[in-house]
Formats: structure tokens, C-alpha cells, sequence
């Protein structure tokens, strides 16, 4: 059986179950009362693996959740075509389709032949790890004209070869490869 997790000792960036569906902790707020016989509580911030639901809930410290059958596997993304994303485990050589839901906005960072991280739950793929930066050229963007810095001006508007829009400096030039950080979607440098 897998072992049980008291709320009160829930941290930052781990996994638990809650109601059968696997949770990642992105913030935790113990709050101790200081009438006697009162209840310590946990405020947990917690994103549902399944929905990518962000939200916040109360516990009571004892409460208990179980350890989710989570594991992750390295792939390499494959192709997409309409129904969903196709992606080969490194290992088993089996293919993996997540669809456009499960995806998200991930879909925006992949290239063929990537190699990200899938998570699974109870064996069945439910999303995928994105690496901290990566590489994508440069699809579309306006010249940049000398002497733009005066007002401040520094960035300006690029569309990457996966339909991503972000913000690049002045220099970066149409079919470029540029490194995007892929939480915050800025700009890293060149590649």
C-alpha cells in the first residue's frame, strides 16, 4: 500500500492524491491558532495533474493523502495532426498520443524530434515536462531600425516557427534561432 502523506507535511513542489486525482503543491501556508484547542490548518495551493486547474483549498494538519502512482518517462516528440500529438517513449519505443487538452500551450515549445518528459498516472499519460529553455527559429519578425533605443524601444514583436509570439531585442533578425524560456516565454538569448 502507499505510504500516507499528512497535510501538515505537504511542501512546496511534491505530489499527493486527493480524491483519486493527482495534485502538485506550488505554495503551502500552515496557520497555528492561538486559542487553545483550536486547529492547526493548511492552505494549500495546488494544481490538479489532470485539469491543470490552479487552486487553493484548507486542510486540517491531520489529514492524510495518498502517495500518487505517478511516474515520468523521456520521449521524443513525434508529429501532430488533428486529433492529437504524437510522441515515442525513449525507452520502450512505444507511441504515446497526448491530446490538444492534455497538451496545452506546450504544443507552442515543441519541435520535431525534441525530447521532453511525459507524466503518467496509473500508467496512462496525463502531460508533459517541458525542458527549462528551448530553441526555436525565428518565423517572422519587423527589421529593426538604428536608432530605435532612443524611446525605449529595445524589443519587438517575433513570431517563432511553432506559431509562439514573444518579445526579442531589436538585433534578432528573421530565421534566427533564439533559446525562449518556456514558463515565462521570454527571451534567452541566441542559440
Amino acid at each position: 500500500m502507499a505510504a500516507l502523506i499528512d497535510a501538515i507535511d505537504v511542501k512546496r513542489k511534491m505530489y499527493f492524491e486527493f480524491e483519486n486525482t493527482p495534485y502538485y503543491c506550488l505554495d503551502v501556508e500552515v496557520s497555528t491558532p492561538t486559542a487553545r484547542g483550536g486547529q492547526t490548518l493548511v492552505r494549500l495551493k495546488m494544481r490538479n495533474l489532470l485539469t491543470r486547474a490552479v487552486f487553493d483549498k484548507t486542510f486540517k494538519a491531520g489529514e492524510k493523502f495518498k502517495e500518487p502512482d505517478l511516474e515520468t518517462v523521456e520521449a521524443s516528440y513525434l508529429y501532430s495532426d488533428g486529433d492529437a500529438s504524437h510522441f515515442m517513449d525513449q525507452e520502450s519505443f512505444e507511441q504515446i498520443e497526448l491530446t490538444p487538452e492534455k497538451l496545452g500551450d506546450a504544443q507552442l515549445f515543441l519541435t520535431e524530434g525534441m525530447i521532453i518528459k511525459i507524466d503518467k498516472f496509473n500508467g496512462n499519460p496525463i502531460g508533459i515536462q517541458l525542458p527549462e529553455k528551448v530553441e526555436l527559429k525565428v518565423a517572422y519578425t519587423e527589421p529593426g531600425a538604428r536608432g530605435n533605443t532612443a524611446s525605449g524601444a529595445v524589443t519587438k514583436h517575433a513570431r517563432l516557427e511553432t506559431g509562439l509570439e514573444v518579445k526579442v531585442p531589436f538585433f534578432v533578425e528573421e530565421g534566427e534561432t533564439v533559446k525562449i524560456y518556456t514558463e515565462t516565454r521570454e527571451f534567452a538569448g541566441r542559440a
